[in-house]
């Protein structure tokens, strides 16, 4: 049996760990009770710090836009004129030539024997001139006239005196001095004597057609040395403009035709841009409005022209009227070809709200400012308009005056609290 004394200290122990067991539940319970106090409290709001700057009003000018590639003043394909082989070549690609000067040279020695053999033919064909003339007594430069030739006047000199006898003989054979077998005699010789006559004039002008004859191979003659001669010069081909050489696909040793390219010339300055303008605003275009151009490869950079040509007619498909622009381009910075956005300053400006650019939001093709008023961010759907400098306008949206976040503005909602 325990003793008295025993049994106390049993109980003593068995109520130490009661007392140890419900103090350790107690501050489980108390520590899920704080947990799940701190999860129910309530998140504190998100506050963004923004700077703003009031939309503003002003008159803004007006342009038409539109965009285009540019094109040369002036564009050629050279061709030469004449066939054969490219003996020199005396330009390169971006070579700067004046109107004139040697592209190529073709071999133009079959050209020089033609010359030389046409120049042969025209020194035979005037010598046979020369014999014809002589044959009729015709002088360098004299004019034609058959009663000059030798024969003809010597036969005209016959005839003229026995017409004379056969006049006196009529005479005679009234008075019956002369019998009429001399005076039939006398006829026969004068008529004879005719015949001879017509015959030196039809010789004659039958060797005058001869001249004439031997004349036309001269000229034919001097036809051939001349077509040698623009043979040899044709053989030398030149730029038909000052300009830039854009394409030389030739080299030397080449043979080359007369549809084949031996060169590209391009005149770069001015430059050109066709613009189609919309039905409704071609009243407001005309010859010698100012245009503002802008490329992609000079982004700070604008170059000014004007309204050079305005077409007669619509186009009837897109109801559009073509104007054409002219670009200085005296430093050659713009080249043909290039992709270019186009204004065309209207005469009249209008009214239009700026804000800051860097205040716009742009996302899936939606555009959003915010607007803050009461400490809060106001989103509001923009319409953009024309931009200018560093300002863009807004044409619907946004109130002049209002003020815009322009700093943070990817961190903002609608609703958001904002400090300033």
């Amino acid at each position: 049996m325990s003793s008295p004394r025993h049994l106390k200290l049993i109980a003593l122990a068995l109520a130490l760990v009661s007392l140890s067991l419900f103090a350790t539940a107690c501050n489980r319970s108390k520590a899920q009770t704080n947990q799940a106090d701190r999860n129910t409290a309530p998140a504190q709001p998100v506050v963004v710090q923004v700077t703003t700057a009031p939309a503003v009003s002003r008159q803004l000018p007006r342009f038409f836009e539109a965009t285009g590639s540019l094109a040369a003043d002036e564009q050629t394909d050279v061709a030469p004129a004449v066939a054969g082989k490219v003996i020199a070549v005396g330009v390169d690609l971006g070579s700067y030539v004046q109107q004139g000067a040697m592209l190529v040279r073709l071999d133009d020695r079959d050209a020089r024997i033609r010359l030389e053999q046409a120049t042969a033919q025209v020194a035979q064909a005037q010598s046979a001139v020369r014999q014809a003339e002589a044959r009729i007594g015709l002088r360098s430069g004299q004019q034609f006239d058959p009663s000059n030739v030798a024969e003809v006047r010597s036969a005209r000199v016959a005839l003229d005196l026995a017409e004379k006898n056969l006049r006196r003989f009529e005479k005679l054979i009234e008075t019956g001095d002369v019998s009429r077998s001399a005076y039939d005699q006398q006829r026969a010789q004068r008529d004879q004597l005719q015949e001879q006559y017509e015959a030196q004039l039809t010789q004659a002008r039958q060797n005058y057609a001869a001249v004439q004859t031997a004349r036309s191979a001269v000229d034919a003659a001097k036809t051939q040395v001349t077509q040698a001669r623009k043979a040899i010069a044709d053989a030398v081909v030149m730029a038909p403009m000052s300009g830039y050489v854009s394409d030389r696909p030739t080299a030397v040793g080449e043979y080359v035709t007369t549809s084949s390219k031996v060169a590209t010339i391009v005149r770069p300055n001015p430059l050109r841009m066709k613009i189609d303008i919309p039905e409704q605003a071609i009243s407001e275009v005309k010859v010698g409005q100012s245009v503002s151009l802008a490329v992609s490869a000079y982004p700070d950079r604008t170059f000014n022209g004007r309204v050079a040509r305005v077409s007669p007619s619509i186009t009837a498909t897109s109801r559009t009227l073509t104007v054409e622009a002219e670009v200085e381009n005296g430093d050659n910075t713009l080249k043909p070809g290039q992709f270019a956005t186009v204004r065309i300053l209207l005469p009249q400006s209008a009214p239009a709200v700026l804000i800051p650019a860097r205040a716009v939001r742009t996302e899936a093709g939606s555009s959003r400012v915010f607007i803050i008023k009461d400490g809060r961010a106001q989103q509001r759907l923009v319409q953009l308009g024309q931009a200018e400098g560093d300002l863009i306008e807004v044409k619907t949206g946004v109130a002049a005056d209002e003020p815009v976040a322009t700093s943070n503005v990817e961190m903002l909602s609608d609703g958001m609290t904002v400090t300033q």
